[in-house]
């Protein structure tokens, strides 16, 4: 079963409340794909969600790292990736992609159709769109 929720976002205020629905939605899942354009906000979304769930560390795109680990007040532990750099699924094997994918941890993901034939099978799809009067829709699509 596959539902969807759809937010729109008017300004960096709102972000807060759309870090709050995502993470509510995603509550059954480990796994968020965020999809968007260059510059849509995938990163600045991911920095709401971290900053909602209480993370200590200071939250940046692991662009050259690939995964940057997060641990949250709770002693939850997060996984931000970037996988814009990968020319092929096999350098994300090498980094040991797949026991990040099934630690029990959320594993945030920026560009994820770079790795899609190594992603779990439930997963939360987040698609962010950037509209022509600079408002955002957030589209949250639960799959698996």
């Amino acid at each position: 079963m596959t539902k969807a929720v759809e937010l729109i976002t008017r300004g960096a205020d709102q972000l807060e409340e759309a870090a709050k629905a995502i993470i509510e939605v995603g509550k059954d899942t480990d796994a968020w794909l965020f999809i968007g354009e260059m510059g849509a906000g995938k990163t600045t979304l991911i920095k709401a969600i971290c900053e909602v769930k209480g993370v200590l560390d200071e939250v940046n795109s692991p662009t050259f790292s690939i995964v940057n680990e997060y641990l949250t007040a709770d002693g939850e532990t997060l996984y931000h990736f970037d996988f814009y750099r990968l020319e092929q699924e096999v350098e994300a094997l090498d980094i040991g992609i797949e026991e990040y994918f099934y630690s029990g941890n959320v594993c945030l993901m920026e560009w994820p159709e770079r790795v899609e034939g190594l992603l779990p099978d439930t997963f939360l799809r987040i698609d962010i769109t950037e509209n022509t009067d600079h408002t955002r829709t957030i589209k949250l699509t639960m799959h698996g």
